[in-house]
């Protein structure tokens, strides 16, 4: 008797070259066909992966998924040296030393690259099809850009996915023109959402969630290096959507002894279970410019050292999906201030939320605003 495939979301970080650890994920997990991967939130690198992989299964399955992913990973090599500072003399000689990234945060990129050339762009389209993915992608996407105005965060879903939508996903803004779309300016996700945990939660029909951490999440020493200090205040502001989304799980966990007043919309993102894949000790020993300069040898260790982990995870805990959580979101996600915060005025606030949410349609959203 065949068994039911073992049914999958991802939750993909965004980490620049670091996120060839997440393609040797995805390709382990493609690998093994009792997983059916359903619903990929992504940001940033994650989305490229995300989209590598949807391109895949849409035009030939797992296979073709795994095959894609090789292909996008050996286009950004190839692209390690962008083709802008190849035409440049001035800035390819710097991109050889540390120089390069100390002058990118003294200049903006409209100065230095008036056309808003993006090499990414190229890759992408030779690379994905787009068409293939609106029209009959096996995956749910949801790829987070973050709106310049307001510094919210922007879904964007398969059914309407472009190559503008993965590009601003990935918009560095002291690197990148920010990206319009429909007359609204977007930045990096991993602004707003790093990946987004709450909606895909929500809506998807898949009750477990994986969880791939390119980010280290803690520093043992205190950064003083210029660079290290750039580095930690990138890793602080990514990994804080993340952070965010745990902690409102978290809390909402915390009142489901209140169900005697009945079951309530928020007590599917309460009930959803996650898993985790960390890369921290595969990344946190890398150099800082190392997310920006990809290296076929760094590429092809994170590669390596992805599938390894995705290994491990699966002998350990894919038997535990649709069963039980595997990661314990409190002691990875919250520092001890932030465990204590929730038993502040601040819980009684999403509390209040939380009832409301009972009667009143979309007040999730006041969740989250707690």
């Amino acid at each position: 008797m065949r068994r039911s495939p073992i049914r999958l979301n991802l939750a993909l970080q965004g980490g620049g070259a670091h996120g060839a650890f997440t393609w040797g994920v995805l390709d382990r997990l493609l690998e093994d066909p009792k997983i059916e991967l359903t619903s990929i939130s992504a940001t940033s690198a994650g989305a490229v992966n995300a989209v590598a992989l949807a391109s895949g299964l849409a035009t030939g399955g797992r296979e073709a998924a795994r095959d894609r992913l090789r292909e996008l990973w050996a286009g950004v090599d190839k692209a390690g040296v962008p083709d802008l500072i190849r035409l440049n003399p001035f800035l390819y000689g710097l991109s050889k030393s540390p120089t390069l990234a100390h002058m990118a945060s003294l200049m903006s990129p409209y100065d230095f690259n008036p056309m808003g050339f993006d090499p990414l762009r190229r890759l992408l389209n030779d690379t994905i099809d787009f068409d293939a993915i609106r029209s009959k992608s096996q995956v749910q996407l949801l790829i987070a850009a973050t709106d310049v105005a307001t510094g919210s965060a922007h879904l964007f879903h398969e059914h309407e996915l472009t190559v503008e939508m993965v590009l601003a996903s990935a918009c560095l803004p002291t690197i990148h023109h920010a990206v319009e779309i429909d007359g609204k300016a977007y930045w990096d996700g991993g602004f707003s959402a790093n990946p987004d945990l709450v909606n895909q939660a929500e809506q998807s029909s898949t009750g477990d969630t994986l969880i791939v951490q390119l980010n280290s999440l803690n520093k043992p020493r205190v950064p003083t290096g210029a660079r290290e200090i750039a580095a930690h205040i990138n890793q602080l502001t990514f990994n804080a959507p993340l952070q965010r989304d745990v902690e409102m799980i978290l809390k909402l966990r915390g009142m489901r002894s209140r169900r005697w007043l009945g079951r309530r919309k928020t007590d599917r993102l309460a009930d959803h279970r996650f898993h985790l894949i960390e890369a921290g000790r595969h990344t946190s020993s890398l150099k800082p410019e190392s997310k920006v300069k990809p290296e076929w040898e760094i590429i092809n260790r994170l590669f390596h050292a992805g599938s390894t982990e995705a290994n491990k995870w699966i002998d350990r805990h894919l038997g535990d999906v649709g069963r039980r959580e595997t990661v314990d979101l409190e002691a990875v996600y919250m520092s001890p201030e932030s465990k204590r915060s929730r038993n502040s005025t601040k819980a009684a606030a999403v509390s209040k939320a939380v009832d409301d949410a009972s009667t009143v349609p979309g007040a999730e959203a006041a969740v989250a605003k707690a």
